[in-house]
C-alpha cells in the first residue's frame, strides 16, 4: 500500500495507478479507502499530508532556472 500512497501523494490518479501497478480500478479504490480507514483521513489530502510529514515522500526542489529564461 506503500507505492499506492506514494503514488497518490505525488498527483496520481486512481487511473494512473491501475496502470503503473497493473491493479484494477476497484483494487486500487479498496485499498485507498482502506489507507483512509487506517491512517484516519477524511480525504486523499489528508493522505497526502500524512505521506509527507513521515517522510514517505519529500518535496521536489525547484530547478534553477535556464540560462536564457526568465
Amino acid at each position: 500500500m506503500r507505492a499506492r500512497l506514494k503514488l497518490s501523494a505525488r498527483g496520481a490518479a486512481d487511473t494512473d495507478i491501475c496502470e503503473y501497478l497493473h491493479l484494477s480500478s476497484g483494487t486500487v479504490k479498496t485499498h485507498m479507502g482502506r489507507l483512509l480507514s487506517k491512517l484516519g483521513a477524511r480525504d486523499r489530502a489528508q493522505l497526502v499530508i500524512s505521506a509527507y510529514e513521515s517522510g514517505l515522500v519529500q518535496a521536489a526542489r525547484p530547478s534553477a532556472p535556464k540560462p536564457g529564461h526568465r
